[in-house]
């Protein structure tokens, strides 16, 4: 069973290289990482492809900023195509714990399609928010669940773990979010499909180290996706 294990970075380099190590640790059998970089100015570029040279790693460059969004689209389309089986996606600033990819690949093993790793079911948490980023977070989501009848709790959440098929029936050309609204896309629709999702509890720290990337534009993007897929 080949596992892909998708990092979107933008100026990550004092975490990129302890997350990838924690990672290859994990002797995970058949394991690719694919960093995807809109083209990073802080050396992280360098950090990888110094890595590249010890571990089965994969870098995908693209020319500018282009979004959350369209990095994971380019980044589990390129899984598809090396053959993945299960491919997960996760944050590169440790807010994603590396030690739970062997629960979700589980997970993936016992029979769900799609795993989310939860920070809004008993024993998940958020460590490092303050109190306005926490309401703004939980009224999106609800606001989201409640327009799109979505079951899963956690309808942001980056940290998951998809089986193949589920990613070539959703058919990933057609996801058009480029930010974070990638995400509640991708939940809708596979849950639209009739996927097996599960969540998992998860820890969420909020990153150790450079600045968060979550900007208006995304907040935007976020509602006017769920208007546009409650209209589609």
């Amino acid at each position: 069973m080949k596992v892909a294990v998708i990092i979107p970075t933008y100026n990550e380099r004092a975490n990129i290289k302890k997350l990838v190590k924690q990672i290859f640790a994990l002797n995970i059998s058949e394991l690719e990482v694919i960093v995807v970089d809109d083209s990073s100015n802080d050396g992280t570029l360098e950090v990888v492809r110094a890595l590249r040279k010890r571990f089965p790693v994969t870098l995908i460059l693209r020319p500018k900023k282009l979004g959350l969004g369209s990095a994971l689209r380019d980044g589990l389309t390129l899984a598809v195509q090396h053959g993945a089986t299960v491919t997960i996606t996760m944050d590169a600033d440790f807010s994603h714990d590396p030690q739970l990819l062997p629960k979700m690949i589980s997970e993936i093993v016992q029979g769900k399609d799609l795993v989310i790793g939860s920070r809004r079911i008993s024993g998940g948490e958020i460590i490092g928010w303050g109190p306005w980023r926490t309401f703004m977070s939980r009224a999106a989501m609800e606001f989201s669940r409640r327009v799109l009848d979505i079951s899963a709790r956690d309808v942001t959440s980056g940290f998951r773990a998809y089986r193949r098929r589920v990613l070539e029936i959703i058919d990933l050309s057609r996801i058009s979010s480029t930010g974070y609204a990638f995400q509640e896309e991708m939940l809708y629709k596979a849950q639209r499909a009739g996927f097996k999702i599960a969540e998992i509890p998860i820890v969420f720290n909020d990153r150790r180290h450079g600045k968060s990337k979550l900007g208006i534009r995304d907040i935007a993007e976020f509602f006017v996706t769920v208007v546009r897929l409650k209209l589609s």
